[in-house]
């Protein structure tokens, strides 16, 4: 899983790094692509429930799940939420990061930070005999006590052999509940924050979620694995 969460790492570092205004979707999901099948791995994502892109790319008040096309194009001002995974030797590993094409207004910067402030804070909860409950309710108490909104219908997982498994992580929740956390879990934590309200709608294409209320929308995730001592942040360089 160490492995696999490189990979990811290093496809997030490089796909972020070709974001900027006139560049389209699908050139960052090729991108992604190559890189993760030259390190003889395989896209978590690609062929998923039939989903078309080897990363979700979803722009603004899109949230998860954005189609990488050809003729949608960034434009200077317009945050990306960028969420991947890669197979490798068995194993899967799954992370997201939003970046900014070109410059981006305060308001958006802002919920970049704090969403990706919220991730910290919600790891650092992660160690054994932690319940999951501990780690949600950081989330949540971060992002409430700067009024962003909280996305409900979408949480993050345990993680492995598959892309998807037990327990599912909400991004809010009460301190002291849920699953005991032991050494040796792996999972996936991802704070799904609105600049808005909490409401979310999936459009016509069956895959691309957005807020109701047409707000910001930012997306940052890393699997983690609990150690003895607490957590190892397994998708980064």
């Amino acid at each position: 899983m160490r492995a696999a969460g490189k990979i990811v790492a290093e496809v997030l570092a490089a796909v972020s790094n070709m974001v900027k205004p006139g560049v389209s979707t699908l050139e960052l999901d090729k991108e992604a692509e190559k890189i993760i099948r030259a390190r003889k791995a395989t896209p978590c994502f690609l062929g998923y429930n039939g989903f078309s892109g080897t990363i979700c790319a979803s722009v603004n008040d899109e949230v998860v799940h954005g189609i990488p096309q050809k003729g949608r194009i960034l434009k200077s001002g317009d945050i990306i939420s960028i969420d991947t995974g890669a197979k490798f030797d068995g194993f899967c590993a799954d992370a997201a990061v939003t970046v900014g094409a070109g410059k981006v207004s305060a308001a958006a910067q802002r919920l970049m930070d704090l969403t990706k402030k919220s991730l910290e804070l919600g790891l650092a909860r992660v160690r054994p005999g932690a319940r999951l409950g501990d780690v949600s309710n950081a989330v949540e108490t971060f992002a409430m006590l700067n009024n962003l909104g909280i996305v409900r219908e979408y949480c993050g997982h345990g993680i492995g052999r598959n892309l998807h498994e037990e327990p599912c992580i909400p991004n809010y929740g009460a301190r002291g509940t849920g699953p005991v956390l032991k050494s040796g879990y792996a999972l996936a934590v991802e704070p799904m924050l609105n600049a808005g309200k909490d409401g979310v709608a999936t459009q016509s294409d069956g895959w691309t979620v957005v807020t109701r209320d047409g707000s910001l929308s930012a997306h940052f995730e890393h699997t983690v694995a609990v150690t003895e001592n607490g957590c190892e942040i397994l998708t980064i360089l």
